[in-house]
């Protein structure tokens, strides 16, 4: 029987202590980092204390919501721009027990994350894991596709260790469950700001700026150069509208280190380069169409934020878009690496300006149901949700 003498944890978000290991907070932008961030801000708006785990730099890419505590780490070599977490030094050790959390929340499965969770089971903290990328996918775009296996096994160690999971979208947990990683799986969805991302941003003289006339029907990829965006599929899907002839133009939002290679494979691409703020949503909403042929995101965050400015997306059918993407109601949603079907699907929207708008309303329809605070709320659920099964187990 369980003792009912009250235990001294808190019931709700006020007073509640989080402490937050990540791998990437601020140093570079992402869409993970950019959710760590805004989770930070609810929590410390509605009481709870955070501290943040994670590598620093001298010029990071933006500012961090809460305490950023540094851990040692190198730079990853081929990929300097990322670090690499070493260890949960004497001092960030000494930093946490003076902190004394209620809670542990991972957000990467890299070598400080798993010290973060063992220091944390060895004190019988309630340990949450979010899940923000398909790691295990990124070897098969640098010809390592054999270490799949062992990288998901990996990451099964480390997921089974933590008491419960949240991810994105239902059908990375369902990915998730497949692959044996933990059965306590909530959903930490994603949500689009309407201020930034709406049709009424659209732009033609941003669009005229950068040689894109008004008939002109431009497809749109958004986000970081890098090769496991999927970007040798996208330059081979064009390829296939221009051997059919089909008029379009190509508008690239980002920047990453595979731009040379992808400005080389697209020579008629207009590269804006990164964009932020109302920027972004300009040009966002300056597309006609969104493709988004990656299979690594586990939500699909560019998915949302075109969905948002009534433009219709084409995806892999894969973790993320799918969970969003109403195929063939809001965009279309096509075998991974299917590049004839993703290429007829764009030529489709390019040809049809009534289902360009009729999918792009359906779009912006249903991201109105992502309001970040509710989604935010249900990760500080889980975690009051964690620590009372803990604090129960403590007081039988």
């Amino acid at each position: 029987m369980t003792d009912p003498t009250p235990f001294p944890f808190p019931t709700d978000v006020a007073g509640l202590r989080v402490a937050l290991f990540s791998g990437n907070y601020n140093y570079v932008r992402d869409g993970a980092n950019q959710a760590l961030n805004r989770l930070v801000g609810y929590l410390q708006r509605h009481g709870a204390q955070v501290r943040v785990y994670a590598p620093k730099v001298r010029h990071p890419a933006f500012p961090s919501m809460g305490k950023l505590v540094g851990v040692p780490s190198f730079a990853i070599p081929g990929r300097a721009e990322y670090r690499f977490p070493l260890a949960l030094s004497p001092r960030v050790r000494r930093d946490l027990d003076a902190f004394d959390p209620h809670v542990v929340h991972v957000s990467s499965p890299d070598v400080v994350g798993h010290r973060a969770v063992s220091w944390a089971r060895h004190r019988k903290l309630p340990i949450l894991a979010s899940v923000h990328t398909r790691f295990e996918t990124y070897f098969r775009y640098y010809n390592m596709a054999w270490a799949e296996p062992v990288i998901e096994a990996l990451m099964r160690r480390f997921y089974r260790r933590c008491d419960a999971l949240v991810a994105p979208s239902e059908s990375m947990a369902q990915v998730l469950r497949d692959q044996r990683m933990n059965y306590d799986i909530d959903i930490w969805s994603r949500g689009v700001d309407r201020e930034i991302f709406n049709p009424g941003v659209r732009c033609l003289e941003w669009r005229r700026e950068h040689g894109i006339a008004d008939d002109e029907v431009a497809i749109g990829f958004l986000g970081r150069l890098v090769m496991e965006k999927g970007l040798d599929v996208f330059s081979d899907s064009i390829d296939q509208l221009q051997r059919r002839g089909v008029k379009h133009k190509v508008i690239v939002v980002g920047e990453g280190p595979a731009r040379d290679w992808f400005a080389a494979r697209l020579p008629q691409a207009v590269f804006v380069g990164f964009q932020g703020g109302a920027d972004l949503g300009r040009a966002v909403a300056s597309m006609d169409v969104l493709f988004n042929p990656s299979v690594t995101e586990t939500f699909g965050n560019v998915t949302l934020e075109a969905m948002a400015c009534g433009i219709p997306v084409v995806a892999a059918a894969a973790t993320g878009s799918q969970s969003l993407v109403d195929d063939n109601v809001s965009g279309r949603l096509i075998a991974p690496g299917a590049v004839r079907q993703f290429g007829e699907a764009l030529r489709c929207y390019v040809e049809d300006a009534e289902l360009r708008a009729r999918h792009g309303a359906a779009g912006e329809e249903r991201s109105l149901e992502f309001s970040w605070d509710r989604i935010n709320q249900a990760v500080a659920d889980t975690y009051l949700r964690l620590v009372r099964l803990k604090a129960n187990k403590k007081v039988r």
